[in-house]
């Protein structure tokens, strides 16, 4: 690599963008800082403006323009605010590659605006492609915009496959770690706490994505974005729990040979990978000793303990917004179990009614993605509400 590529990084103080500016900072000759994005932290977004020093930097909820317009007074900066102001900043001409790092449906439109910029588009929020696979990988090569997976599992995935024929690809292999509740009984579910579905054993990552990851809904999510990343219809994409987290995705070939990518459970790796991409960059960071690892272990996913997998399965299988509609509802459930409402149970009850309520368009457009959203939305409330503690 030779020139500085400038990147923007939308979601910048949650978990994955606060990495993401970790391997900016380790490679100042590589890589600068063009935008930053943040939701309502303004104080953080304010600490890393002046400490990156981009173009613009845009806080999403309107409310906290004035305190982060003002804390970033005479930098030069430039400060907006609300949801418009985030595409534009995905779509700033100096922008070279975009992190999308929001939690959510909230990373949709954003994404949109960067692809129909022609911009390579760095995947980390996986919701945009549950919520609109077909018409993401559409406008992506439409408008000559490259995606490059940010998710451990999707970047193992995409490695894998360098040098190799899709078309001898037989399946594609998911690891999920199985979240804290691997060992659970179905019976002590019912009673656990927001606070022990936050304690991840490998990963450190933002609440929403842990709790998923709890749920098994985060691989339900990335076996729908590995069916549009990877052009693979989700009949031959297996999930399997692999407590270590060491292996983080593997994909089988016609022959019966089988090629994994490996290494700690870093999200570093992937972001680093993500944003070199086609170059390897050398790093101090801690590599993976296999003598520290002598046990792998592999099992099947509970369903029965863990039905929001199979209910991914079910809306990819059905198409049209149906993913959306599944999007939506586990959206309004991890609120409602985070904020201590509903029981972490009551998460796929919330999903399964919802998705059995909303109508399903199957060719949408994104105005008609935009309008299931908010209905799912209302409707998942609604019994979320009916599923109260």
């Amino acid at each position: 690599m030779s020139s500085v590529k400038t990147i923007a990084v939308l979601g910048s103080t949650g978990s994955i963008g606060t990495q993401t500016l970790d391997i900016i900072a380790e490679y100042p000759e590589l890589f600068r800082a063009g935008a930053l994005t943040a939701r309502r932290q303004w104080q953080k977004l304010a600490e890393q403006a002046l400490t990156f020093r981009p173009e613009m930097a845009v806080i999403g909820e309107e409310e906290f323009y004035q305190p982060l317009a003002e804390a970033l007074a005479g930098s030069g900066i430039r400060v907006a605010a609300g949801p418009q102001a985030i595409c534009e900043a995905a779509a700033l001409p100096c922008v070279d590659t975009v992190v999308t790092a929001m939690v959510g449906y909230s990373g949709l439109l954003p994404t949109i605006s960067a692809i129909k910029a022609g911009k390579t588009i760095a995947l980390s929020n996986k919701e945009t492609l549950v919520v609109a696979g077909e018409l993401i990988t559409r406008l992506s090569r439409e408008h000559g915009a490259d995606i490059v997976p940010v998710d451990s599992e999707h970047s193992a995935i995409f490695q894998c496959l360098q040098g190799e024929s899709k078309a001898e690809m037989s399946k594609i292999i998911l690891t999920a770690s199985g979240g804290p509740f691997r060992t659970l009984s179905k019976e002590r579910l019912d009673s656990v706490t927001p606070g022990d579905a936050l304690k991840h054993p490998n990963w450190d990552m933002g609440a929403k994505v842990t709790i998923d990851s709890a749920s098994m809904m985060n691989k339900g999510f990335e076996m729908i974005e590995a069916r549009w990343l990877f052009d693979c219809p989700p009949e031959r994409i297996e999930v399997v729990v692999h407590p270590q987290s060491i292996v983080h995705s593997m994909v089988e070939y016609q022959d019966g040979s089988v090629k994994a990518q490996l290494g700690v459970p870093d999200m570093h790796t992937p972001i680093r990978y993500a944003l070199s991409y086609p170059h390897r960059l050398p790093t101090k960071a801690r590599k993976m000793r296999l003598e520290d690892y002598a046990s792998l272990t592999f099992e099947r996913p509970d369903l029965d303990k863990f039905p929001l997998l199979g209910y991914a399965f079910e809306a990819i299988s059905r198409g049209g917004t149906m993913p959306c509609i599944l999007n939506a509802a586990n959206e309004i459930a991890v609120q409602r179990f985070l904020e201590n409402r509903i029981r972490f149970t009551a998460m796929p009850e919330v999903a399964r009614l919802t998705m059995q309520r909303v109508a399903v368009s199957d060719t949408p457009d994104l105005e008609t993605l935009v309008a299931t959203n908010s209905e799912a939305r209302k409707v998942a409330e609604e019994v979320a509400d009916s599923l109260g503690r």
